[in-house]
């Protein structure tokens, strides 16, 4: 007996209902939580990327891409890696593309969400760093909430606990998916004992890592992807002690859960990264699109409003952006005058090219898929660095790993 033993411990209650009908379409509380997640990142990304001089609306494109790709790959991570569920004896193959039956895993839902990320960001023409970094404090927030779909599907706990708090864990019903099973007079019946909350855990853990890049992004002005790569390290680093806590079933390598390896190996990996990689933060000026085609039907300029004065982000989005250092940015902001660079000159924080003058200010062109024709201003090349970022179990009513 110890003094957690005599302690009163505070039962956490646990939702009896995950799934709502609305007429004949389920209403999942665990995707409604995912979709919730998604908002949130997106609004921090969308802040953070306008910060950098990224145009309005540029989140959405990426998350066009990146949502479906990052759903893609979560459930691809899971069926590699609980293979004996549709491929074992019993196991039914088609049912691999039953993503409505639960499933998905965290580490396979980042590195697909950074493959539509990166496809979205060469078409808009934005450096994939700029878009990992302004990325790198929401997405652990929005975890965080997608984590309180766990909660309403009773799932993703720990063990007994004799702690001063603990969760109670209803008995769900595998007949009647996200309902707790009920006993004679209708009431749910719970589990014997109180858990521990280990998805809260997680949920909580993410919210501070969210916090700490916040508070090193700004105090060190991070570029280069290393804002993503801090995120990387913070998250799975709560991530392997927390999974160690867990007791629903997972593929075990030596005794150990398969997500505990990935946790300490994404870690390293995200370790080596953030020390190598070196360079200031990178600011971006928009490429003008190129001048509206003339009016059809041979019109002339006066059938166009002249009312007031037009810009180029009026006129259409910019068709790529360039690479400059803080300095240059602040005063493109300041006077709205682009930057202008030498052709074949660095981008900013990057070693000089040889034979390029040292004294041009450091500018280049990152724009994608850009048309044929005359650039209004010297453009200059280079390639940004970018992270790729990277949950198994059973399977539930709506699970992640």
């Amino acid at each position: 007996m110890n003094l957690a033993s005599l302690t009163p411990q505070a039962a956490l209650p646990s939702p009896s209902t995950a799934v709502w009908q609305l007429g004949p379409v389920p209403i999942r509380a665990y995707a409604l939580c995912i979709i919730a997640g998604i908002v949130v990142a997106c609004l921090v990304t969308e802040y953070r990327l306008r910060r950098r001089g990224v145009a309005p609306g540029a989140v959405l494109d990426i998350a066009v891409w990146a949502v479906p790709a990052g759903i893609i790959g979560a459930r691809i991570y899971h069926v590699i890696t609980s293979p004996e569920q549709y491929f074992g004896t019993g196991g039914n193959p088609i049912e691999a593309l039953y993503i409505w039956q639960g499933g998905l895993g965290i580490w396979g839902a980042v590195a697909g969400g950074a493959v539509g990320a990166w496809i979205a960001a060469r078409q808009l023409g934005i450096p994939f760093a700029v878009v990992a970094d302004a990325l790198a404090p929401g997405l652990p927030l929005a975890q965080a909430v997608g984590r309180l779909g766990n909660w309403f599907n009773n799932e993703l706990h720990g063990g007994r606990t004799t702690l001063p708090w603990g969760l109670e864990i209803h008995r769900m019903d595998p007949n009647n998916p996200g309902q707790a099973l009920r006993d004679e007079v209708g009431q749910p019946i719970l589990e014997p004992g109180l858990y521990h909350p280990t998805f809260a855990y997680e949920a909580l853990w993410n919210i501070g890592v969210a916090l700490l890049v916040f508070a090193v992004d700004r105090r060190f002005r991070l570029g280069r992807g290393r804002a993503f790569a801090l995120y990387v390290m913070g998250y799975t680093a709560g991530r392997f002690w927390i999974e160690l806590m867990r007791t629903d079933e997972a593929n075990e390598i030596l005794g150990v859960r398969l997500n505990v390896w990935t946790a300490g190996l994404v870690f390293l990996g995200a370790l080596v990264y953030f020390l190598r990689a070196r360079g200031p933060r990178e600011y971006l000026v928009p490429i003008p699109a190129d001048a509206p085609a003339p009016v059809p039907g041979g019109g002339d300029v006066s059938q166009r409003d002249l009312s007031r004065t037009e810009t180029s982000a009026d006129l259409a989005a910019p068709r790529g952006y360039r690479v400059v250092d803080e300095a240059e940015f602040e005063a493109y902001q300041k006077t709205g005058t682009a930057p202008t660079g030498q052709p074949g000159a660095p981008a900013a924080g990057q070693p000089d090219a040889p034979g390029a003058p040292t004294d041009q200010p450091a500018a280049s062109d990152v724009s994608a898929g850009q048309p044929d024709g005359p650039e209004p201003e010297a453009d200059a090349g280079s390639a940004a660095d970018g992270v790729p970022g990277n949950e198994s179990g059973t399977r539930s009513t709506d699970r992640d790993s």
